[in-house]
Parts: C-alpha cells; structure tokens; sequence
C-alpha cells in the first residue's frame, strides 16, 4: 500500500469534490484553484515531503515531514519526544502543505515574475496510531513512497525502534488545491520591449547513487534504486 495504492476505494465513498468554505476557499488567483478530489490526490502522490503547522509556545512553526498516503488519510512520523507531533496530537487538527515547483516564469517586468506550481493544503483531525503491526505498515508505505520497493530490502524493524515511533494518522476533512502551468502574463504594453521573457523548466532528479563506504565487499547496489535511478535522472 505505497505510491501505488490510490483512489478507488476513496472514490466510492466520499464525493469527488471538496466542499468549499471559508477554511479552504482559495480567495487569491481563484481562477487556479480545484477542489476535486482526484486532483489533489494526485499532487500528494507525487510527492513524499509535506510542511506541518503547529503552534508551540504561542509562536507559530512549521515544518518538512515524509509522509505517505492512504484513501483520505496522510501519516507521518516521528520520534515519542517530537514535540510537534505531540503539539498538533494535543490540539487534535492541524493543516499540512504539499507544493511541486514546475517552472520559473521570467516576465518583463519584475511585478509579473511568477512560477509554475502545483500546491495542496490540507486541513484534517489527528489520531494516533497504536498498534505495531499497523505502524510497520505505514512506515513500510512512507519509505516505499521515497523509493518504490525500498522496503523489502531492509531489515525487520526491532521492537524498541517501534516503542520510540510516533505515527499519527491525519484524516483529511477538506481540501483546496493551486495550479500555475502557464506562460508569462506581462502588461499589453510590455509585449512591445526588446526584452526577453519565458519559462525555465524546474524539476527534481535523481544522480547515481552513491554507496556507502562502510558497506562490505560484494555488496552491489540494488536493481529497485538502480530504478529509481534510471527513471528520475532526467
């Protein structure tokens, strides 16, 4: 159940769109809002990276998580001290972010520089996820989500690394998400300046991997990352 298991169970059971409200209205650039469920699925799969607000102490913080998804549910993980998972587990909701960055949009004038981007934001309930066995699932998915297969190489989990791991389960209870995927919008007036203007393409790849030089003799790299490798290098 990683990167693979998708929508279809979601899609019998809840609607295919996310009921607007004043919580998650997109209000700035409207026109690139969606609330549609398969849409901002999409953007979570794409990903394994998410930015988590809290409030701690009264000053408000965020930060960068793996995560992994499943139906209507985000999870992600951390240490029993973490006090930002322990913080949102309290106050029992919280809002998390996913964004891809696409493209740098060079416009000719400063005020119309832009990016092309692909944001969701999420705003749900949290529970804890108690049993072990469910708990190895997860961080099975969250792992396999980084890397497809990734997981089956590894050793089994020991008993003290899953009492020292937090899991929370956030149900996601609405949703808006934010598309840029077009070209410059400059003033009428600007099209006319010797000036150039357009996209840079921006995206994430992957380099050979590099191995560890504590590993023993004879240890090759797997045909999974090899993978991974070959279909994210360019």
């Amino acid at each position: 159940m990683g990167k693979n298991t998708k929508t279809t169970f979601y899609q019998k059971k809840f609607k295919m769109e996310y009921e607007q409200s004043k919580l998650n209205r997109v209000k700035r650039g409207a026109n690139r809002a969606t609330y549609d469920v398969d849409k901002i699925n999409a953007i979570l799969d794409a990903g394994f990276l998410c930015y988590v607000g809290y409030i701690y102490d009264g000053n408000p913080i965020t930060i960068p998580m793996a995560y992994t998804r499943r139906d209507d549910k985000i999870y992600i993980h951390g240490s029993t001290a973490n006090r930002m998972l322990l913080s949102i587990l309290e106050s029992g909701k919280t809002s998390i972010t996913v964004m891809h960055l696409d493209g740098l949009v060079l416009a000719r004038s400063g005020l119309h520089h832009s990016v092309n981007y692909r944001s969701v934001t999420l705003f749900g309930s949290l529970n804890k996820v108690e049993k072990d066995t469910e708990k190895t699932e997860i961080l099975k998915c969250i792992v396999d989500q980084m890397v497809p297969n990734q997981w089956g190489s590894l050793r089994p989990m020991h008993q003290k690394e899953l009492d020292r791991t937090l899991v929370l389960e956030f149900t996601i209870e609405t949703a808006s998400a934010k598309v840029r995927d077009t070209g410059v919008v400059d003033e009428p007036e600007d099209y006319d300046l010797p000036i150039w203007a357009g996209i840079v393409p921006i995206k994430q790849v992957a380099e050979f991997p590099i191995s560890d030089d504590k590993l023993k003799e004879g240890v090759e790299i797997p045909k999974h990352v090899l993978d991974y490798y070959q279909q994210n290098k360019q």
